[in-house]
């Protein structure tokens, strides 16, 4: 990984770019996180398909957040996103699910899987490798939690890797039948997100992952309204739990 890039943002969080052999990354630090003061980390998971510039002005609130609880925040250009070479196979599948949302019709589980499953399969070891290098900074702790992003990535990444304390998922995007089973296998706690009219999720699923989950602590926040509807409240109920499971400030 080599760090390039850096500047202070006006709340004193220190944002700098990396790359990690040729995948362009961000991470964010607050001004109290030193090597003998090191944080907890926080994983932002991003939508498929929009790329770290356009998700940029996003991804600098919640690290603003994160930061104001004391944590650092982390984020990697997704597969097939920004400068990263496009894959078609997942392309022509979320065009199929665009043309069956359009028609008022559920995907099919062909499609979801051609869509979400390439991702899961390329982003986790991605998230993995960054975590490698991001961890043995010295500012940077031990506990790592992940936070939003497509929920299949996020299950799959908190269900292999230990390191992993606590997840904040958002249930925005469709979900694979092999994501059901696997969280079946997460027992770490949970905080997740819902919009109960989200026009490009399946609500029933969100609810059967939720019920799957093996987690003895798990919270389902589900709030009216669309996909960009989630109400600031829902925001700070996140950065609670994050502060309560990694040992930050709480509101």
């Amino acid at each position: 990984m080599h760090l390039t890039t850096s500047h202070t943002l006006d709340d004193g969080t220190l944002e700098r770019e990396f790359v990690l052999s040729d995948i362009p990354g961000l991470l964010w630090t607050p001004a109290s996180a030193t090597p003998s003061a090191p944080v907890p980390l926080i994983l932002l998971g991003q939508p498929g398909g929009f790329g770290l510039r356009r998700m940029h002005p996003r991804l600098v609130a919640r690290a603003r957040s994160a930061a104001a609880h004391g944590f650092a925040a982390a984020a990697i250009e997704m597969p097939g996103a920004g400068d990263r070479a496009p894959l078609p196979d997942v392309e022509h599948a979320r065009a199929e699910l665009q043309r069956a949302i359009s028609a008022g019709e559920r995907p099919g589980e062909d499609v979801i899987d051609r869509l979400i499953l390439p991702l899961v399969d390329q982003a986790v070891p991605e998230s993995l490798a960054a975590l490698d290098e991001l961890l043995p900074l010295p500012e940077i702790g031990d506990r790592v939690a992940v936070s939003g992003g497509v929920i299949a990535i996020a299950v799959h990444l908190a269900v292999i890797d230990p390191r992993i304390v606590a997840a904040g998922l958002f249930a925005g995007s469709y979900i694979p039948r092999r994501t059901l089973d696997e969280a079946r296998r997460l027992t770490i706690p949970l905080h997740v997100l819902l919009q109960w009219d989200d026009e490009g999720n399946d609500r029933q699923r969100a609810l059967d992952l939720f019920d799957a989950f093996g987690s003895r602590e798990k919270t389902l926040s589900a709030n009216m309204g669309g996909h960009t509807g989630i109400p600031a409240f829902a925001g700070e109920d996140a950065a609670n739990f994050f502060a309560r499971h990694l040992g930050g400030t709480v509101a």
